[in-house]
């Protein structure tokens, strides 16, 4: 499940281009910006490339909005159909702390690192997400209703003694997002019928011995024209660069490097506003994990588990919410492609969790 960021960017990218003090050469010339922070001329040049970096993905970024994009899209915008109530979750089931509170909760501070008898338990809720969410793809189809694949996978997931984490998070009323067509994330499952043509993010957390496992796949119902599909194939493949970097010592700020590049190749805007984040014992908790070139600070450690999960749209990459606090769509209705998995850190790598 996708978290919202407060995109507060590193100090450097609020400092002016424009910069003070003596710019006679010397080999000792020191360059002052703004607040005082004097830098060498070696500090500087790094500096400087890491601002044309990020001045390339804005250059990028203002040239695809500036584009007419074409709406592959078929039928009417998405609407919100009727909403059934929540399901009843048996009582000798574990739940998560926040439920019973409609109160979004706050964001863990601590990162999730797990000794071995932790990673087993992150290893089984994973495994048993992916199985979810596999089952839900194969309901996917003309006809059937989000509100139908919600109560499948509430079934299957107490079934399993687990509890559905998004019911009751933060007042979500159900037990997965289902997010269609031009939604980004967040979907809320309801009436609606899929159509032919549609796609459909299902993401899928359970709660499993008092740890979550998190993961979305995009599905096609029907028969989905090839510009949709291509987004969905590129999508993904951004998801499998940004695992491909992960090991221990590798700075966080590398996933969204690697997906800008790959989504630039074909033209796709990467969304920013919402990223991956640790997740574990808590189901949303820091490191946040831009999918976007960014300059944060960081790096993994053995042990840490996080979700990766890149959205990427056709058009626009901004976003409006609907009065429901939740349901989050492109502002010019262009379809958003959405992949998610939980990974765990190793020395050499990094092993996927949410698979089966």
């Amino acid at each position: 499940m996708a978290l919202t960021a407060s995109l507060g960017h590193s100090a450097f990218l609020q400092l002016s281009t424009s910069f003070y003090g003596d710019t006679s050469p010397s080999s000792s010339i020191s360059t002052t910006f703004p607040g005082n922070q004097s830098f060498s001329r070696k500090q500087f040049v790094v500096f400087a490339r890491k601002m044309s970096g990020l001045e390339e993905a804005r250059r990028i970024k203002r040239e695809r909005e500036l584009q007419v994009v074409k709406k592959d899209r078929k039928g009417p915008p998405l609407r919100r159909g009727k909403v059934s109530p929540r399901l009843p979750v048996p009582d000798d089931i574990l739940k998560p702390p926040y439920v019973g509170s409609d109160i979004l909760p706050e964001m863990g501070t601590e990162y999730q690192i797990h000794d071995s008898e932790g990673i087993a338990k992150m290893r089984a809720a994973g495994e048993l997400a992916a199985r979810v969410l596999n089952f839900a793809g194969t309901l996917v189809r003309p006809s059937v209703t989000t509100n139908e694949i919600d109560k499948a996978v509430h079934q299957m997931i107490i079934d399993a003694g687990a509890y559905p984490s998004p019911l009751g998070y933060g007042g979500f009323p159900k037990s997965v997002c289902t997010s269609v067509n031009e939604c980004m994330c967040h979907g809320i499952p309801d009436s609606r019928q899929l159509q032919n043509g549609d796609i459909i993010n299902i993401d899928v957390t359970v709660y499993l011995n008092g740890y979550h496992g998190d993961t979305s796949k995009t599905f096609f119902c029907g028969d989905v024209s090839d510009a949709i599909k291509n987004l969905v194939k590129v999508t993904e493949e951004c998801l499998e660069k940004g695992i491909a970097v992960c090991k221990d010592g590798t700075p966080f700020k590398k996933i969204g490097k690697r997906i800008s590049e790959h989504a630039e190749k074909y033209g796709y805007g990467v969304v920013e506003r919402f990223v991956g984040h640790g997740v574990g014992t808590v189901f949303h908790c820091e490191p946040y994990i831009y999918h976007h070139r960014n300059d944060e600070g960081g790096c993994m450690v053995e042990g840490q588990t996080f979700t990766i999960e890149p959205i990427l749209s056709m058009g626009s990459t901004d976003c409006i919410t609907w009065p429901d606090n939740w349901t989050t769509v492109t502002t010019d209705g262009s379809p958003a492609a959405q992949f998610e998995h939980t990974i765990l850190i190793t020395r050499t790598g990094a092993e996927i969790l949410t698979t089966c």
